[in-house]
């Protein structure tokens, strides 16, 4: 491929020394959510008001954001009636602190003051761009014209807060060097300590530095080599909160971010499902749900994950990949054969083992933690035998026995292969019901009688029945030592007798005074071939019988056709 010469590359940031490498996230950091700002801005059709106002209630009092930048006020009147109805509507709890955008340019931060009057806790977000292209291509200035920018909007800022903060606005500053993934270190440090010196910033009143990665430019680990260095040069850190505001270019925003904390930072900036410009913001849930399942509380709930998909694409008209992590509708879902019966046995292991702790493999988080209905197999041809098993058991509940896996996991392979499409799980059902359940002939039970009596302490069955053969009627009864024996016993001398009784499984298959047994039936025929028959019936005993016809009326028909072939 042609043209990768005109491109420049990246030049990584010297340090000695590096210590983030062997850091670990422990804790989660700030949240804020920028998806009423760089969310909205970059839709084909932003919100309305009402879709703004139902995605900020979603944000803070069902998911749990305690920071939301809710717009840019002073750049339409959009964003500022949308700022004035959140005030004056009473829409913000006492715990959440709106976030407010605005340039570095005197007549914007003025209308941005008019649009906060009134609210309770504000964080005053203001930005001009830092990096060496913009610096040459757009403001045609040098270090010290963008850190003018920079400190004549902070001391602007400054004295006009004076006013709001007197009026009982709690007010806090960020500041931007946008795109400062791009910007020299030293000049980066420059710049945001002389916005921190003229913010009066100190240990008790820091201002939030906010460095985006506007434009991914750089690999993940080169990134947290700027930031590292970064905090370690800018003179009285604790001065400072190190936000992080990751991009999606080279689709490493998460990497990016996560890379970030464990080079310093403490606080993210994010959008739901990473929407945002170009390729979006990184995934404030997927960073969340990363720390989740590694046993560290997030401090936000995403436990109603459909109802955020659906009021999330109502609002954006936005439609959500299939493959989004943690939160698509295939993520959950294993098509290949050994991934299913890993899965399966995972399950099986857990209820066995009792631990506590999720052990299930290839599913890194339990879906129920996302209030996901649990969906972990569906089937098409490349599925394997034990993943039709797990369906008709947790969808219908048939716990077949593991032997019979292969053979259904053969006719539902059968099915998929003709139909060429994935196989929904009441297709299954249909096809068990067809091969199982309604086999009605060539043997079929016309009447019967079960009996029981106790001699000596020892317990013996009788059985007496009408069986049908085609156009032939006959009677057949016998003694045994349970209702399976004795059918066996009745059976002697027919042509039903000529399989070898393997196997045998029950259950049931529903709670309360209506429930139902389920029997499953393992024989051998003469030839040494596996025949499984299916029997439901109210009573036990009678399930066992008709599992044993069903399975020898399939034995028949899968001799039948071995013949006709």
């Amino acid at each position: 491929m042609n043209g990768f010469e005109k491109y420049i590359p990246f030049v990584p940031q010297p340090i000695e020394n590096r210590t983030w490498p062997d850091n670990v996230i422990t804790q989660a950091p700030v949240w804020c959510s920028v998806d009423l700002r760089d969310g909205n801005q970059a839709l084909v059709d932003p919100m309305n008001m009402e879709e703004k106002l139902a995605m900020f209630h979603m944000l803070v009092d069902e998911i749990g954001v305690k920071e939301v930048e809710i717009g840019f006020p002073s750049a339409s009147d959009t964003d500022y009636e949308i700022c004035r109805e959140l005030i004056e509507g009473g829409h913000i709890p006492d715990d959440v602190t709106i976030q407010v955008l605005v340039q570095a340019r005197p007549h914007l931060i003025k209308r941005t003051f008019e649009a906060i009057r009134g609210a309770k806790h504000v964080i005053f977000h203001f930005y001009n761009s830092t990096s060496t292209l913009q610096r040459e291509v757009v403001f045609h200035t040098d270090v010290e014209g963008v850190k003018k920018i920079a400190t004549d909007a902070a001391d602007l800022i400054y004295e006009m807060s004076a006013e709001a903060i007197q009026s009982g606005v709690n007010l806090r500053y960020e500041y931007s060097p946008e795109s400062f993934m791009g910007t020299e270190m030293d000049a980066a440090v420059e710049i945001c300590a002389a916005v921190l010196d003229h913010l009066h910033a100190d240990a008790e009143h820091p201002v939030i530095l906010n460095l985006p990665t506007t434009v991914e430019n750089c690999m993940p680990n080169q990134f947290a080599d700027e930031l590292e260095y970064f905090i370690r040069t800018l003179p009285g850190r604790e001065r400072a909160i190190i936000s992080l505001h990751p991009h999606n270019d080279r689709g490493t925003g998460v990497a990016t971010t996560e890379m970030g904390l464990l080079a310093g930072a403490d606080r993210v900036e994010a959008c739901l499902f990473g929407n945002g410009e170009r390729t979006g913001n990184v995934d404030i849930i997927t960073v969340a749900m990363n720390m989740h399942v590694q046993g560290i509380d997030c401090g936000l709930d995403f436990s109603h994950m459909d109802r955020i998909i659906e009021l999330y694409e109502r609002c954006t008209k936005m439609h959500l990949p299939e493959r989004q992590p943690y939160a698509g509708d295939l993520v959950f879902t294993a098509f290949s054969g050994s991934h299913q019966d890993a899965i399966n046995k995972g399950f099986q292991y857990m209820e066995e083992a009792k631990t506590g702790k999720w052990m299930v493999p290839y599913l890194p988080i339990d879906p129920t933690d996302l209030g996901r209905a649990y969906e972990p197999v569906r089937i098409n041809s490349q599925s394997g035998k034990g993943g039709a098993a797990f369906i008709m058991n947790h969808k219908f509940g048939f716990d077949m026995p593991k032997a019979m896996h292969a053979e259904f996991g053969e006719i539902v392979q059968r099915e998929s292969d003709k139909e060429g499409v994935e196989l929904k799980p009441d297709v299954l059902y249909r096809l068990f019901e067809e091969e199982y359940l309604k086999v009605d002939g060539p043997y079929r039970l016309i009447s019967n009688r079960l009996g029981a009596t106790v001699e000596n302490g020892v317990a013996q069955s009788h059985f007496y029945g009408k069986l049908q053969h085609k156009d032939t009627v006959f009677e057949v009864s016998g003694d045994g030592n349970g209702p399976i024996d004795a059918f066996f016993n009745a059976i002697q001398g027919e042509r039903m007798n000529r399989y070898q009784f393997i196997d045998y499984k029950e259950h049931a298959i529903s709670q309360g005074s209506d429930s139902q047994a389920v029997a499953y039936i393992h024989l051998r025929t003469a030839d040494g071939g596996d025949v499984f028959g299916v029997g439901m019936d109210h009573n036990i005993s009678m399930a066992s019988i008709k599992a044993i016809i069903c399975a020898i009326n399939r034995g028949k028909r899968i001799e039948a056709a071995h013949k006709q072939a």
